[in-house]
Formats: structure tokens, C-alpha cells, sequence
């Protein structure tokens, strides 16, 4: 099923990306209910940099879970450019999280027998792209984050700033709409975190990619257009940050992938949550 056949046209594209409405995220215990999240209420627009802050227990992590299709609310609903995805199927939700979606983490998960380069190709692999393909697109990512000269080292033989650049280059490999980075300063220091900082942010600036940071760190939260705070699983506060230019929308249409996985049965309407 095309595009087309949907109705959808890059006209009718809302910069709305992210929209929840009363989220929750309830874990059963051995004691009862914990409800990680509480009632989230909270729009992110294509192209934006967000950081979400908030003490340990607060549900940073369980909202960046949400975000990026790796779990489900218990209840609310959560619209990915207008598509709800608890509805998804498990092949259009993993499809979403492969192309759609790139993860930043805190302790750089790189393959360590790989080198960069190749930690970057074998993020393109599920895409069946060609082995010249996939040197190409990592070469290029590696040169964007200033690590052309190291493609072929392998992580033991890099600092952890330019792991986790490598991470970041990892994580575009795909062309994703969305980089989800978890504390991806936590292990480097001020310098470097600067740095890393500085490439999230010109992913957002530069190429209209959302990027949502969850961190601790003032110096990451105060570079991103917008702060949300989180406690007890709810939002507390939501400030654009003065100074910060917000980041222009990304000029492409909606994930053409969706067309074809979100049916459980050939033929099946997508269960698309329509916008009011």
C-alpha cells in the first residue's frame, strides 16, 4: 500500500513528532503496582532537541523506553507522527526502531572485535544494503563526527569521546528521524562532553533530526532547546532554553516503511490514530 493510497502527502505532515497523552507505565511487583510513569502529557516536534532531566526514580528512562518502541504504555496513548504505536504490529514496531530510530548510550556499546568502521556497517546490515554501500555511508558518518582517520581502530584503541562518536555515527547510519541518547556524557569529562554535545546538537540544527537527551549533566541540558523535568514519573516543567535557536523541521515525509508493515494481514488497513 503506497502513500498515496493513504492519503498522506508531505503537505498533510504535522511537525508534531512524538504526542502522548496520559502515559502511564505500570510495573506489577511483588508488592503490588509501581507506576514508572504517571500521566505523561508531552508533545516533541520533528527536528527538536530536548533534554529530559530529573533525579534517579524519576521514569527518564522508562519515557526514553516509550519513545523509542522498545516498550509499551499500560495505558494513554503514544503517536509517533500521527501513528499509534501500541497498535503497531511487532514487525512494524521493529522496523520503526531500525529505521526510524537511532540509541546513544551511556557506556558506548561497541562491538569491541569490530572496528569503527564496522561498528558502523553492521548497524546497516538488517537493511540488506550492499557491503560497497555500507563502507561508503560508514566512511561518510565517520569524517561527520571527525573520526575519518580512525575508522579502522578498534574501540580499546579509542578515547571515550571518540567511542562515543562513534556511537552517534553508529546510530545515523540508517537515516533515522530520531537519536534517543541516554546519559551520553556520563562517562567522559567536560572537554569531551562538550564535543559530543556539539554533534548531537548539529544533528538537530543541521539535518532536522529530533534528538531527545535524558542526563544529569546542566552542561548537556542547557545546549538543548528545550528542558522538560520529570519527577515521580510526571512532568513538572517544560522551558524553552533563552538563547537557544529551536532547530528547523526536517524537510522529509513521513517514514515510507510504515506503509508496508503496519498491517498484522495483507490487505489490512494501518491502525492510524487520526490527529484532531
Amino acid at each position: 500500500m503506497t502513500a498515496i493510497e493513504l492519503g498522506r502527502t508531505e503537505e498533510a505532515v504535522p511537525s508534531t513528532l512524538f504526542e502522548l497523552s496520559g502515559v502511564r507505565r505500570v510495573y506489577r511487583t511483588g508488592g503490588g503496582e509501581v507506576a514508572a510513569l504517571d500521566g505523561i502529557d508531552l508533545t516533541i516536534d520533528t527536528g527538536e532537541f530536548l533534554a529530559v532531566e530529573g533525579p534517579s526514580g524519576s521514569g527518564k528512562s522508562t519515557l526514553l523506553q516509550l519513545l523509542g518502541a522498545l516498550d509499551r504504555p499500560s495505558s494513554g496513548s503514544l503517536l509517533f507522527d500521527s501513528w499509534e504505536l501500541s497498535r503497531l504490529n511487532d514487525r512494524a514496531v521493529t522496523r520503526v526502531r531500525c529505521r526510524d530510530i537511532g540509541f546513544v548510550f551511556q557506556a558506548f556499546n561497541l562491538v569491541p572485535t569490530l572496528s569503527a568502521a564496522e561498528n558502523v556497517e553492521a548497524a546497516m546490515v538488517p537493511l540488506n544494503g550492499g557491503r560497497r554501500s555500507r563502507r561508503s555511508r560508514a566512511a561518510e558518518l565517520l569524517d561527520r563526527v571527525g573520526l575519518a582517520n580512525r575508522a579502522h581502530h578498534l574501540p580499546s584503541r579509542l578515547s571515550g569521546g571518540e567511542q562515543q562518536r562513534v556511537a552517534i555515527a553508529r546510530a545515523m547510519a540508517n537515516e533515522p528521524r530520531v537519536i534517543l541518547a541516554d546519559e551520553p556524557t556520563g562517562n567522559l569529562d567536560s572537554t569531551t562532553a562538550g564535543e559530543v554535545v556539539g554533534v548531537l546538537r548539529s544533528l538537530s540544527v543541521e539535518q532536522g533530526v529530533t534528538v531527545i537527551v535524558v542526563t544529569h549533566a546542566e552542561e548537556v541540558a542547557r545546549h538543548a532547546a528545550r528542558r522538560v523535568g520529570l519527577r515521580d514519573g510526571r512532568v513538572v516543567g517544560s522551558v524553552a532554553a533563552p538563547g537557544v535557536e529551536p532547530a528547523p523541521a526536517a524537510g522529509e515525509a513521513v517514514t515510507e516503511v510504515l506503509d508496508s508493515y503496519v498491517a498484522d494481514e495483507p490487505g489490512e488497513d494501518p491502525p492510524r490514530a487520526r490527529r484532531r
